[in-house]
């Protein structure tokens, strides 16, 4: 009953026995540790992909969103090394167009190789391609070896897939460190998937610049045809006909002889019509090729080559000769890029009646004493396949100056074997 006081008590149940926790497994991080770590490293990814969105919705050149790219991959990654490497015109090879960690001013500009190398691995099959120790994997032998310097690595194409590859992502960590797992290379997809956008945008924007350069070209060549070329055929006509009129041998002569000029001119005059049309309608000739590789090295040598030309260069230069002229100039001014420590590289390129003619002149540390030259060699046998030659000599008040030279005559794709395979870059002069 309530309030009864004498009513007997319930006797306690005793405690149920606490079961022991089971061991922890040793080098296992806790689940919830484990978690968080991946929610801040996906917030850095996050962080990083709006960064890179921002510079590419701005406009930022090509090269500064590929360099933003390449920074916080190798930030996020805890990686020692990154580097781009992108396709070099007029070669089976890729060159280091960006190098961040380590060595970077050695890798800047150097040609790789695709076969036998991680980023040329990446680059033919269009997927990433990871290595647990890059200087000692025998899938790639001609790659970078660094024995205690390099260790796991990883390379992921810039470019959607089934689309075309535009460049090589490569990120390296230290040997010793973990190697390259799916949780790091999936967010590293998605950044090559913006770098691919940065290199595809800055190809439309050359491409609406190269419309406008085309419209430019076609309105001086009508200029050139109607004005400029009309005036001088009527003042060569007055000439030769005040030319009957005069009494003196030498006078006539000197006037006869201007007349011939004012021929040539219009000679002249017309084939520049016709180069200025058919780069519009056709493709890229020497001329715009090699102003593409002068200005494809600036990146390599920390300045812009100076740059001249003259001559024919679209039209009278056959199109085997031209690709040989291309590829001397690429590894030219990589040598100079690599070896040669200038501030400052001229470029040289004309055209005559009977040959084509580069020249590459350099104020760095002039050609070594000793050592092997193969870099130099190639040059030599590409200018005697082509029955040329080259001259490689040290300038009076330092550097170097290179002069190479074939004929425009002769069909050299009908001596076929003659001309060397187009090298790697072995960084030798």
């Amino acid at each position: 009953m309530p309030g009864d006081e004498t009513a007997p008590r319930l006797p306690e149940l005793p405690q149920p026995p606490r079961l022991p926790q089971p061991p922890r497994l040793p080098g296992l991080p806790r689940l919830p540790r484990l978690r968080a770590d991946e929610a801040r490293r996906q917030q850095r990814w996050l962080r990083a992909s709006a960064e890179i969105t921002r510079g590419l919705l701005s406009g930022a050149p090509r090269l500064d969103v590929v360099r933003l790219i390449a920074q916080r991959g190798r930030e996020i990654t805890g990686s020692r090394l990154a580097d781009v490497c992108v396709a070099l015109p007029g070669s089976d090879g890729l060159t280091v167009e960006l190098a961040l960690g380590g060595d970077s001013a050695a890798r800047l500009g150097t040609v790789v190789p695709v076969r036998g190398t991680l980023p040329g691995s990446a680059y033919t099959s269009g997927s990433p391609v990871t290595s647990a120790d890059l200087g000692a994997d025998p899938r790639f032998p001609a790659g970078t070896r660094g024995p205690g310097e390099i260790g796991p690595a990883v390379a992921v194409p810039l470019g959607a897939a089934g689309d075309e590859v535009h460049g090589v992502l490569v990120l390296a960590r230290a040997t010793g460190e973990p190697v390259f797992t799916a949780r790091e290379t999936h967010p590293l997809l998605g950044f090559a998937d913006q770098a691919a956008l940065a290199l595809e945008l800055d190809e439309r924007r050359r491409d609406a610049e190269q419309v406008a350069l085309f419209a430019e070209r076609d309105r001086i060549a009508r200029d050139l045809h109607d004005l400029a070329i009309q005036r001088l055929f009527a003042t060569g006509m007055t000439l030769q006909s005040a030319a009957r009129l005069i009494d003196d041998p030498q006078a006539a002569e000197r006037v006869t002889r201007a007349v011939r000029d004012l021929d040539d001119t219009i000679k002249i005059i017309r084939s520049t019509i016709f180069g200025l049309r058919t780069r519009a309608e056709g493709p890229a000739g020497l001329r715009d090729r090699a102003v593409r590789a002068v200005e494809q090295a600036r990146a390599a040598l920390g300045f812009a080559p100076r740059l001249t030309m003259e001559g024919l260069l679209d039209t009278d230069v056959p199109g085997p000769v031209a690709d040989q002229v291309l590829a001397v100039l690429v590894e030219a001014l990589s040598n100079a890029a690599r070896h040669a420590r200038a501030d400052r590289v001229e470029v040289g390129l004309r055209a005559t009646a009977d040959e084509v003619v580069l020249t590459v002149v350099d104020d760095g540390v002039g050609l070594p004493a000793r050592g092997r030259r193969s870099g130099l060699e190639n040059l030599a046998q590409r200018a005697r396949a082509l029955g040329g030659g080259f001259e490689a000599s040290a300038r009076p008040d330092g550097g170097t100056r290179l002069v190479w030279q074939a004929p425009l005559a002769g069909d050299p794709a009908g001596r076929p074997g003659q001309f060397p395979g187009n090298t790697s870059g072995d960084g030798e002069r």
